[in-house]
């Protein structure tokens, strides 16, 4: 395997673990630029990017690349400008490049990619409202639904949502200023200001933008100095009457560490929520694919990825890009027995299962904890509400008994887990938010 080969193997496994916004911003112009006997040298274009990766998938990357050559130990990585940029890889790869990804096609103004358009995109019971509500905001920006505040799962149609705004509000209005980024990359931006010391500049940048879309906006959380920024940035706008749209992965009511005025804002507008699709939606998403790749796949065959793969239409679309990679190569179709071994892994990948280290994992990250303070003494309301729902998940999707999460929890009495389970099963029933937001968690607790 060449070493841009292997890269593009990274890739493919990346993009099914993040957003596409994420995906476009910090592995865009990326490549191994050296591969030595123990470890490799990754090519990056800028500095923020080279810290990002470091600091934040360096382990993930590392891993894929384990997984894909045992004896690869480290790595490393060099700023490298892209005219300087190796070339990649030739044949078939550059072909397989396109089919696979798609996000790297982007205007260079207002970084939106002209494939999410609302004519692919699928709509279904799970995404009507949201769907309803974006098509509004692009016939009428700034005057019905703003700001719109769209959320759900990673991998379900938020980016493919937003994206359909912009497009479609240029293609009726080309004078206006659309501008799609992720939060990362706002928070970037104004980390580059604050160093150059040219924070004016990047307001006044802002102020002129027509329609501002955001990614991805719960990664503010935390970043004092960038919510301050975005406040003012928002407020600017919004008094203007210019559109605002965002999304995330939960409502503004369950993203910590978010200043309370900007989650009123948040708030102040329309928030609509995308859940897990059906399998009839599954499949017409496949079937819409096919017809835009000009590529011709047996029912058979998208019935199957239909039926393993439920939780992420990314995913689908990364199962139909390596049947379409397979047929490209070998000049035929797969059959059914090819499919599933082509297919196996990545349908290994989507069939998760829940366990006491994805519940804690995923119960910490959503309130914004560390996972030790779970298992703490602490009365502290902010964790022990967390730590009663990370119970009550113990209990529904482990069917633990109330000793051995009493025992799992710090020698919690087990009357006090079955206090926990009883109060979180009550407001589940009570109070439709508690529903969603333990709905959220769990989604997080089987996309691990």
């Amino acid at each position: 395997m060449t070493k841009d080969e292997l890269w593009q193997a990274v890739l493919a496994q990346i993009q099914f673990n993040i957003s596409p916004a994420n995906f476009g911003t910090w592995f865009k112009n990326t490549g191994i630029l050296l591969k030595k006997e123990k470890g490799v040298i990754v090519s990056v274009p800028n500095n923020f990017s080279k810290e990002w990766l470091e600091n934040k998938y360096n382990k993930t990357i590392l891993n894929i690349l384990r997984g894909l050559d045992g004896e690869i130990k480290d790595i490393k990585y060099k700023v490298v400008h892209s005219g300087l940029k190796t070339k990649p890889a030739e044949n078939n790869l550059d072909e397989i490049n396109q089919l696979e990804f798609p996000e790297f096609k982007i205007n260079k103004e207002t970084n939106l990619n002209p494939r999410y358009i609302f004519e692919n995109f699928i709509v279904g019971s799970f995404n009507e409202l949201s769907h309803a509500a974006a098509t509004a905001v692009s016939k009428s920006p700034g005057i019905i639904y703003n700001p719109l505040f769209i959320y759900g799962g990673v991998g379900l149609g938020k980016t493919h949502l937003l994206q359909a705004i912009g497009n479609e509000i240029i293609k009726n209005s080309p004078r206006k200023k659309v501008k799609y980024l992720s939060s990362e990359k706002f928070t970037s931006e104004v980390v580059t200001a604050i160093k150059n010391h040219s924070m004016e500049s990047l307001k006044s940048l802002y102020r002129e933008i027509d329609v501002l879309i955001i990614d991805d906006i719960q990664f503010l959380a935390g970043k004092e100095k960038t919510q301050e920024e975005f406040f003012h940035t928002f407020n600017a706008l919004y008094n203007k009457d210019k559109q605002i749209v965002l999304s995330s992965d939960r409502p503004p009511a369950s993203i910590p560490s978010m200043e309370e005025r900007l989650r009123s804002r948040f708030e102040g507008g329309m928030i609509t929520d995308i859940s897990l699709p059906e399998f009839e939606t599954r499949l017409a998403i496949l079937k819409i694919k096919t017809q835009e790749k000009k590529i011709k796949i047996s029912e058979e065959i998208l019935e199957y990825i239909s039926s393993h793969i439920k939780r992420n239409i990314r995913e689908l679309e990364g199962a139909l890009n390596r049947l379409i990679v397979y047929q490209k190569l070998n000049n035929q179709s797969p059959d059914i027995e090819t499919a599933k071994t082509l297919l196996k892994n990545i349908i290994l990948h989507s069939v998760k299962v829940a366990n006491s280290k994805k519940i804690i994992q995923s119960v910490s990250d959503f309130y914004d904890l560390k996972e030790k303070e779970l298992f703490s003494i602490s009365r502290r309301k902010e964790i022990i509400r967390p730590r009663q729902i990370a119970m009550y998940l113990f209990r529904e999707e482990l069917k633990s008994s109330f000793p051995f999460i009493g025992r799992k929890f710090n020698g919690k009495d087990h009357t006090t887990v079955i206090h926990a389970c009883n109060k979180i099963s009550k407001e589940i029933k009570n109070d439709e938010k508690v529903e969603e937001e333990i709905n959220l968690i769990k989604q997080r607790i089987y996309s691990i």
